[in-house]
């Protein structure tokens, strides 16, 4: 932590000798050009310890930007493998229940939104509850069927919207016709 302060003080300190000062206080640009920094107003009174600490971050995020190693999704979650698709937005996670049961959840990326009207001192108008539509696929070893759950989950609660029983390579003729499942706080 004290080392990684201080190469951060010394890039800090040696940009400062390099790099002319921006004059404009509305922006700053990085020296990628990829992002705009918006800077706020300067007020006419900032202390000098503020615009060395502000100046410090700037520089730190730069750094990262240009010489951190690019983030790298994980692909473990617990005895589950995380599979990502590139340019899809589902994510396969796949994983063994027991000793016979294959289980494989393909989900969305947040593809609905429910506004909710925000209450309280803190409400600036509405609040999002965010939605993911859920396929939980379950097969026994080397059997020939397996159970299809299509689920909706928000953020307090998982539906499961229906089930079907599957053979392996095509689907049944009908789904299952029972009653609803809900799971959740507010069901």
């Amino acid at each position: 932590m004290a080392s990684s302060l201080i190469r951060t003080l010394q890039r800090a300190s040696t940009s400062l000798i390099r790099t002319p000062r921006v004059s404009s206080a509305c922006f700053a640009t990085s020296r990628v050009g990829a992002r705009t920094y918006a800077a706020e107003p300067e007020p006419a009174t900032k202390s000098p310890f503020d615009s060395n600490i502000i100046r410090i971050l700037r520089n730190e995020i730069e750094y990262q930007e240009e010489y951190a190693p690019p983030h790298q999704p994980e692909t473990q979650f617990n005895s589950f493998t995380v599979e990502e698709r590139r340019g899809e937005q589902v994510v396969t996670i796949k994983g063994k229940f027991g000793e016979f049961e294959d289980v494989k959840i393909e989900a969305t990326m947040f593809d609905w939104c429910e506004h909710v009207p925000a209450c309280g001192d803190d409400s600036s108008g509405v609040n999002m509850r965010l939605h993911l539509s859920l396929i939980v696929d379950i097969a026994k070893g080397d059997g020939d069927s397996e159970l299809e759950f299509v689920c909706s989950a928000w953020p307090d609660c998982l539906n499961v919207e229906k089930v079907y029983m599957l053979r392996r390579g095509r689907m049944a003729a009908r789904p299952y016709v029972g009653p609803d499942f809900r799971f959740g706080k507010w069901h």
